[in-house]
């Protein structure tokens, strides 16, 4: 434990009985950073924001080790749970259920958080909403989950993936019914939980992006590429896990037609399950020299990579929004996407670039070449710009803080005093450890 974590931890208590004025949040979340994806980095990007924005902010998630720690980083407090590697994901872990319960029901008494905020209905998320509910604590879920994303890493049989996904939103819905307000990025993720039978209401709050962090730099472009060792050419770029839900073999195969026409590249930034066979392919299709695989690139590194390209290509089906996608258009990229859940709302047809059907090659090939080929590709790009920036994340934080507001003022005793009138702790361990 750091130093700095042990002084937090100390006044936690006091802070919690003498009320102050400062927002506390507790973040519950079952994927933070270093692991690589777009709820974790979302909920990085949230606690670090709130806490920019003076918010007493901890965050309880897995262990990236294995063993429990206390850390303090980027203004928060991270409470990290024992973990262990999840079998239906390579490079994840998960916290231990045993005795998760009761931890996260301590770490409420002692923090005595003004609100829970929840980013998932897994383990640590889970224990979260339950403790905030028996301490008189109101709870924020925000939704990030497909089955698809989860499921893909399993392997099961077509019938059984079909059958655990029905299982898991019914599971995530139930879970769902125990939060006072529930959000999710976008309208068409508000929608589909109404389709999987969530009744109540959702709202859309945006993950949001730096826009100052990604913006067009178009004269840096040559130099950019150099930096990740690529040639000086038209060049598509993906960012994200290199696994089957992505579907990047799709990019591949249309690389060889595009290529007829255009001398482009395309650059594969992440890693997953799926890369070495997405190296056969290429050599399969006679694109490996083609086809680049930059692999991990480092936070700090990566609006050099949107700078780098001249276009964003992505055949995702199960985006609840796509933040990578947000960060290209706000670095003034037109997109070629597939016309698929939630990137629709950020694909605007002819626009800033064109839609697909998944699956369809023949159709991904024109249009890409539609962009690479279009005398309005720049016009394309700067209405990217415009669309990211009604994602400003400055105004996600803003909108968060107005809830956690809302659900505090919903509770007389919360309001009145800074703190609800709590359920006596061992009473209430007893009940978490029971949960």
């Amino acid at each position: 434990m750091t130093g700095s974590a042990q002084r937090y931890l100390t006044s936690m208590s006091r802070a919690g009985r003498n009320g102050g004025t400062r927002r506390r949040i507790l973040i519950a979340t079952d994927t933070y950073p270093p692991d690589v994806n777009g709820a974790g980095y979302f909920t990085h990007r949230l606690a670090t924001g709130l806490a920019e924005r003076g918010n007493d902010v901890h965050v309880v998630c897995a262990s990236a080790a294995g063993r429990p720690a206390i850390e303090y980083a980027d203004g928060v407090v991270l409470h990290r749970l024992r973990s262990a590697s999840v079998l239906v994901h390579p490079t994840m872990r998960t916290a231990v259920p045993l005795g998760v319960h009761g931890h996260v029901a301590r770490l409420v008494d002692r923090f005595a958080p003004h609100v829970v905020h929840s980013q998932s209905h897994f383990t640590i998320s889970r224990a979260a909403i339950r403790a905030g509910r028996l301490a008189g604590t109101p709870v924020v879920l925000t939704n990030h989950f497909m089955p698809d994303n989860l499921f893909a890493h399993a392997h099961l049989p077509g019938l059984l993936h079909s059958t655990a996904g029905t299982l898991a939103w019914r599971d995530m819905i139930r879970v769902a019914y125990e939060a006072d307000y529930l959000t999710t990025p976008t309208e068409r993720a508000a929608k589909l939980l109404a389709e999987k039978g969530y009744s109540r209401p959702v709202e859309p709050v945006s993950c949001g992006i730096d826009l100052e962090r990604f913006q067009p730099r178009p004269e840096e472009r040559s130099v950019a590429r150099a930096g990740f060792g690529l040639p000086d050419r038209e060049t598509m770029v993906f960012v994200g896990r290199l696994d089957v839900e992505k579907r990047i073999d799709e990019l591949i195969r249309a690389l060889p037609r595009v290529a007829e026409r255009r001398d482009v590249q395309l650059a594969l930034v992440g890693t997953g399950q799926r890369q070495e066979e997405l190296r056969r392919l290429a050599h399969e299709h006679g694109v490996a020299d083609r086809v680049f695989f930059l692999g991990f690139v480092p936070d700090e590194d990566l609006p050099q990579v949107y700078v780098a390209a001249d276009m964003f290509a992505i055949g995702s089906v199960a985006e609840l929004q796509s933040i990578a996608t947000l960060e290209a258009m706000s670095t003034g990229l037109p997109v070629v996407a597939a016309n698929a859940l939630a990137l629709p709302h950020l694909v605007k047809e002819g626009e800033n670039g064109f839609l697909y059907p998944p699956g369809d090659i023949g159709a991904l090939t024109r249009r890409l070449l539609e962009v690479l080929e279009s005398p309005r590709r720049a016009e394309m790009g700067e209405a990217s710009r415009r669309i990211a920036q009604t994602h400003d994340h400055r105004n996600s934080l803003e909108r968060f803080e107005e809830i956690y507001d809302k659900v505090r003022s919903s509770r007389p005793g919360l309001a009145r005093r800074g703190i609800l009138t709590r359920v006596p702790a061992q009473s209430r361990r007893r009940q978490a450890m029971a949960a």
